[in-house]
């Protein structure tokens, strides 16, 4: 199964690209959260789905990639345990958390909002491996 993250796709979080990549966009949602004023759009909420996306995202954008150029019986399966992954990172998460804070929920827009910013995050940070190498296989794609 490859929609959850083994040690190997762990390990790749700390690289300092991913780290940069993750650390720029969260300080914008965080100063969003903080200075915005929207009733669902707070620190905690952007802390879990932020966190959550950045570990879980590539995973599943990975159980995606492979059943489409491997398809099988198990790659199906894993492509549904990717999509219910996503579904509680973007929605479950939201819900339950805005539940019991009280806060207004906006799930149509949220929807909207988190589902591309999800799935970007985790073709973002697909690549496994240095910032050199991706440099380095992109010129090779130029080629």
């Amino acid at each position: 199964m490859h929609a959850i993250p083994d040690i190997s796709a762990l390990r790749e979080l700390v690289r300092p690209w991913k780290l940069l990549t993750f650390c720029i966009p969260m300080s914008w949602l965080i100063y969003g959260a903080l200075n915005y004023n929207i009733g669902d759009w707070d620190l905690g909420i952007t802390l879990l789905m932020g966190t959550l996306t950045y570990v879980l995202a590539p995973s599943g954008v990975r159980a995606l990639w492979r059943c489409v150029q491997q398809p099988s019986t198990l790659a199906f399966v894993d492509v549904l345990l990717a999509l219910v992954i996503a579904w509680f990172v973007i929605d479950g998460i939201y819900v339950a958390y805005h539940s019991l804070m009280g806060n207004p929920i906006y799930r149509a827009d949220n929807f909207h909002a988190s589902t591309p910013l999800y799935f970007m995050g985790g073709l973002g940070w697909l690549y496994r491996g240095s910032l050199a190498e991706l440099i380095g296989n992109l010129r090779s794609l130029r080629r």
